[in-house]
């Protein structure tokens, strides 16, 4: 069962659809409760860095979160999802994450004019080291983004990297923490082969 994380503002349908694609059994979750029976977890999410997280704190889906990952149950956090998993995020002030994994969330910032915000479309990956996500997924594959903050970190936990004028961190992986800055439910069979590596862990 892979449990979807539902504290009011992912976008859950489109996650919830391409899983059912790949034929696996998912249940979205609101409460703490539910999150006990998942054997994975999903955190998606669009909109603003700290509305989302004072949302998952007033359900008490943060403790049932650090509870799952304590016991080993693969985590993935998708586009807002993943921004939520750190340490900081510099989105319309200064707000803690999750503290899953180390490093800070920052806006991004425009080459030129050329190089539009929020970056919004078809970009390719840099993978820089073969984590389980990226099993049979080509070098410079082309994945959907949209988002106007991205990761920075001097971790050794940066599993892909992006160009968009700047070179932008855009997947991590720690154990069985993984993010995706990028939307696998909208990039076509690379998104689906993504989420079905995940699907696969054990």
């Amino acid at each position: 069962m892979i449990g979807i994380i539902d504290y009011g503002m992912g976008n859950l349908r489109s996650v919830e659809k391409a899983l059912q694609f790949l034929s696996f059994e998912v249940k979205v979750i609101k409460t703490p409760e539910e999150a006990q029976w998942c054997e994975k977890l999903i955190l998606p999410g669009v909109g603003a860095f700290g509305d989302a997280i004072a949302a998952i704190r007033e359900a008490g889906l943060d403790n049932a979160i650090y509870e799952a990952v304590g016991r080993g149950v693969p985590f993935l956090g998708i586009c807002l999802g993943m921004q939520l998993m750190f340490d900081l995020s510099q989105e319309n002030g200064l707000f803690e994450g999750l503290k899953l994994l180390p490093g800070r969330i920052v806006r991004i910032k425009a080459a030129s004019h050329e190089y539009k915000i929020p970056h919004m479309g078809w970009n390719s990956l840099d993978i820089l080291k073969q984590a389980p996500l990226f099993d049979n997924v080509p070098q410079g594959a082309y994945v959907y983004f949209d988002h106007a903050y991205h990761l920075k970190t001097n971790e050794d936990i940066v599993s892909a990297c992006s160009e968009y004028g700047i070179a932008m961190q855009v997947a991590a992986q720690r154990g069985n923490l993984y993010g995706l800055q990028f939307h696998p439910e909208k990039s076509g069979e690379i998104g689906l082969r993504i989420l079905a590596n995940f699907g696969g862990l054990s």
